[in-house]
């Protein structure tokens, strides 16, 4: 039987310490498979479903083998959306935070080249990144992958989904073929088999999904010719407190969203098309609980980890199998129970026929009640702050300033996210205008900030 104890393994007395301290008792199923191969710097596929703790597997595994005396990039690795590498890197630092002066940078396509330029000119020993901003780097000068040691590609089948393919094999050109590759992935396609054998060197092979237990998700199909209406008669029904709509398209992603508003139901669209400041806005909104429905397309939502998410609308019939696991997937994680709706108009009657199963519920529309009047506004409301991490604002200060003498009861504040440059922080409806003011009036780092309401 595999050993579920940090313990057991060969890493650092600090790095355990540290998992203490930061909750971890005992190791997933894939940390378990995989963590014991990755130590013995051996290359491996391992398979595992989102949410199954596989960062902290390649995490772990990299930093133990991390020498930070010598200041060169030692690790890469590779996601499909810079909202997952933002993810990835954040956890990262907190699984290095026991060990001093290690720097961890983030090279993500929508940020600014120039402020990245200046970062690389300070060093790095990890680099977490796209693979078509890492690979501009690299064929600029401005990285250089020498000395790397270990590359991580994670969720590698949607890297190949969102045609990454030759990017990679450029990127690769630039490393050393001496390099311990680490590749995860949600599903196993021949695309992965034939990227493994190109890339990696006698790669052992691990799947936890055998040993996790399955997510608890009711799976619904719902036929309609208003599909709007269908959606705002699941909602009606639910009255999620989070739920995600996925469409194929981006156009729709818009349109939804602006249907569901008019119609009285908090809604933000993301897409590829938007700048990163209005991703950052949206995806604060809807992590805080400042928004109740999130309309995605596929790609969008890569990277976005909500733990506790309601629910799931397919509006559109997902591409394929995969897609739709990926999707439905992000509801009844950890032991919680979820729901994933899918509606189809009658020309996508015989594709929907592909999706039925002894599990899957296919229900008459009009069992659904009428939606009259129905609206679903959510509990918080978002404060933006014009100042972040390169003012030095921290969570205590903003919390302190919200919760002085003349502020508000702890209680009415939510999730705060710190950027590089402003800050979000989530506030109880009931007492966003008293906390708008407290910000605006009061002082922050005993300095002024604009302060506004995001809408």
């Amino acid at each position: 039987m595999t050993s579920r104890n940090f313990s057991d393994l060969n890493l650092p007395k600090e790095m355990l310490h540290n998992l203490e301290e930061l909750g971890f008792k005992e190791m997933t199923p894939i940390q378990a498979l995989s963590l014991p191969v990755i130590l013995e710097k051996k290359d491996i596929i391992a398979k595992a479903k989102t949410g199954s703790g596989k960062t902290a597997a390649f995490g772990l595994g990299l930093l133990a083998r991390l020498d930070v005396k010598k200041f060169k990039i030692q690790s890469l690795v590779l996601c499909p959306t810079r909202e997952l590498a933002d993810q990835v890197a954040k956890e990262l630092r907190r699984l290095a935070r026991a060990t001093h002066n290690i720097k961890i940078l983030s090279l993500c396509g929508g940020n600014a080249f120039g402020p990245q330029l200046g970062s690389l000119r300070h060093g790095a020993h990890i680099i977490v990144g796209t693979p078509g901003r890492v690979l501009a780097h690299l064929t600029k000068g401005s990285l250089s992958l020498t000395d790397l040691e270990v590359l991580v590609l994670d969720e590698a089948d949607r890297m190949l989904d969102m045609g990454f393919i030759e990017e990679i094999q450029n990127l690769i050109a630039h490393a050393p073929s001496s390099r311990q590759t680490l590749l995860f992935s949600a599903t196993y396609p021949d695309s992965i088999e034939e990227l493994s054998s190109s890339i990696q060197n006698d790669a052992v092979q691990v799947e936890a999904e055998s040993q996790e237990s399955a997510n608890n998700i009711e799976e619904i199909f719902y036929e309609s010719e208003d599909k709007a209406a269908t959606l705002v008669k699941i909602l009606a029904k639910v009255k999620p407190e989070t739920a995600i709509v996925f469409c194929n398209m981006k156009i729709q992603t818009q349109d939804m969203a602006k249907d569901l508003r008019k119609m009285g139901i908090d809604a933000l669209a993301i897409h590829g098309d938007l700048e990163q400041y209005q991703r950052n806005d949206v995806l604060v909104q809807f992590s805080n609980r400042s928004c109740s429905v999130l309309v995605a397309t596929d790609v969008a939502a890569r990277g976005i980890d909500i733990k506790e998410l309601d629910m799931v609308v397919n509006i559109d019939l997902a591409k394929d199998e995969s897609t739709y696991t990926h999707r439905i997937g992000r509801t009844g994680r950890a032991g919680a129970s979820g729901l994933a709706f899918t509606i189809y108009s009658a020309d996508e009657a015989r594709d929907a026929d592909f999706y039925k199963n002894e599990t899957r519920l296919f229900k008459d529309e009009n069992d659904l009640a009428l939606a009259h009047k129905f609206s679903l506004t959510p509990k918080n409301v978002t404060l933006v702050i014009e100042g972040g991490k390169k003012d030095k604002v921290r969570p205590g200060d903003i919390l302190g300033a919200l919760t002085g003498d003349t502020g508000i009861a702890g209680k009415y504040v939510g999730k705060i996210d710190i950027y590089d440059r402003q800050a979000y922080v989530a506030i109880e409806r009931t007492m966003i205008k008293q906390a708008h003011q407290c910000l605006t009036k009061g002082n922050l780092k005993g300095r002024k900030f604009d302060v506004w309401i995001l809408d």
